[in-house]
């Protein structure tokens, strides 16, 4: 059913997905929700956002890894998220952001639990970063964007029904993240 339910979320969106249409494209008896999942839709989200979200950080953390140049590392993972989307003719949105579209100002679990995989990925991208030699502050904060701007990406690429937005982010990060930023020019130096 968690497997079902992010198929349908990331297609979907939270809202308009069913209890009754995840439990019927499961397979899973009519009433099992309930019984393994006593929280319902709620509970079943969170789950679903949960598994999805760390699969999804797992193929992150790979391909960051792919390569040396860490512009050319986050390009894979564009590259990834434009072939999946082309792939299922623009239907498949990224799990955790339409269900933070939908639920984020209605329910606080769900909302947590999507902040939960959103930073667990901007920390992965953090890690490559400082890897190529950026500071930690300026890693933090260049993979928030990273991340902010993928899901805008590919929220405007399903839109559009194209994958230009995500390659535009693509030739972006290349001018971007090909070397680390320079020191803060603000730092008092220590004296000789």
């Amino acid at each position: 059913m968690r497997r079902t339910a992010a198929e349908l979320f990331r297609r979907q969106g939270y809202h308009g997905t069913g209890v009754s249409q995840i439990v019927e494209e499961s397979g899973a008896p009519s009433g099992s929700l309930y019984f393994h999942v006593p929280g319902g839709k709620t509970e079943l989200a969170i789950e679903a956002v949960t598994a999805a979200g760390r699969d999804i950080g797992r193929g992150i953390e790979y391909l960051l890894e792919s390569s040396e140049d860490v512009a050319e590392a986050i390009e894979r993972v564009l590259d990834y998220v434009a072939g999946d989307l082309r792939d299922s003719d623009y239907e498949h949105g990224c799990p955790v952001g339409t269900v933070a579209l939908d639920t984020a100002s209605t329910s606080e679990a769900i909302r947590l639990a999507c902040r939960t995989i959103f930073d667990d990925w901007a920390a992965k991208v953090s890690v490559r970063l400082r890897a190529a030699g950026w500071g930690k502050k300026a890693a933090d904060d260049e993979a928030l964007v990273v991340v902010a701007l993928i899901e805008g990406a590919l929220l405007l690429a399903r839109a559009r029904r194209d994958t230009d937005p995500l390659e535009a982010m693509a030739r972006h990060v290349r001018t971007t993240l090909t070397k680390p930023p320079a020191r803060s020019r603000g730092r008092k130096r220590a004296k000789a």
